[in-house]
């Protein structure tokens, strides 16, 4: 897992659903840090940084591409 980086943050479990089927669906290896704690408790987002999208990093710059064509209907944290 240390080969993996953090390509963005997002608030909501909500905000991720769409980018999880364009991930599966281009076979990109990921997971989402912090997303089954935020999920129970919303609220605890913030204190636990948020939802961190990880990918491998010889996929970062596909992801950063498939983000940038979803940043008009997602609010991408950073």
């Amino acid at each position: 897992m240390k080969e993996f980086i953090t390509v963005a943050i997002f608030n909501l479990p909500t905000e991720i659903a769409v980018l999880k089927s364009i991930l599966e669906n281009e076979g990109i290896q990921y997971f989402f840090e912090n997303e089954t704690i935020v999920s129970i408790d919303p609220f605890a987002s913030i204190a636990y940084g948020g939802i961190k999208l990880k990918v491998h990093q010889n996929d970062v710059e596909v992801v950063r591409g498939i983000l940038n064509n979803l940043d008009s209907h997602l609010r991408i944290v950073e």
